[in-house]
């Protein structure tokens, strides 16, 4: 959106400076970082893979993920910026790539967690990353809720039961390879 002016006014509700201008990227990249992460751990327990062959994946996942969710970012808001016209210094597109990258890694990193070795004897790597990245989802999604004129409750549930979704789709990708492998 464009004042008559030529500046760039952001969409209603959302502020020109401050955590709200960064919401989208954070929410972006905080919610795919964990689910990503999530999805690499779910994987690599329905594979039957051993723990720290997880947690290679995983961190793998979380440096090159993460990197390529703040360039593409950059990327997409200079080229959206550039293409309307609009001036790529005010904008800075960088410090949004930047919040991408800073809230994929974060949060992302939640669900590696369940590989250190304090992970309570009873649960699973599996479990404890589902726990971890549930209670981590939740909080974005109940930090998501004011912008965004939503109850915490209800917008933390789609937050969660989204990325639980994508989670099981990975768990059963990896079991089903793992009988392939084990058939093979």
């Amino acid at each position: 959106m464009t004042t008559r002016k030529g500046r760039r006014k952001d969409p209603p509700g959302r502020p020109e400076h401050g955590f709200g201008h960064y919401l989208r990227d954070m929410m972006y990249g905080a919610s795919d970082g964990v689910v990503t992460t999530l999805a690499v751990v779910a994987g690599a327990s329905g594979a039957a893979f051993e723990p720290r062959v997880g947690l290679v994946l995983g961190l793998a996942n979380l440096v090159a993920d993460g990197l390529s969710m703040g360039v593409s970012n950059y990327l997409g808001l200079k080229s959206e910026l550039q293409q309307e016209g609009q001036s790529v210094r005010k904008e800075q597109p960088w410090r949004h790539g930047a919040a991408t990258l800073a809230a994929f890694v974060v949060a992302g990193a939640v669900p590696l967690l369940a590989y250190l070795p304090l992970r309570p004897a009873r649960l699973s790597v599996l479990e404890l990353a589902l726990v971890l990245s549930a209670l981590t989802l939740a909080a974005v999604g109940a930090t998501r809720a004011p912008y965004v004129g939503r109850s915490r409750w209800r917008s933390a549930l789609e937050v969660v039961s989204l990325a639980m979704a994508a989670a099981g789709a990975a768990w059963l990708v990896g079991h089903l390879a793992r009988g392939l492998m084990n058939g093979a």
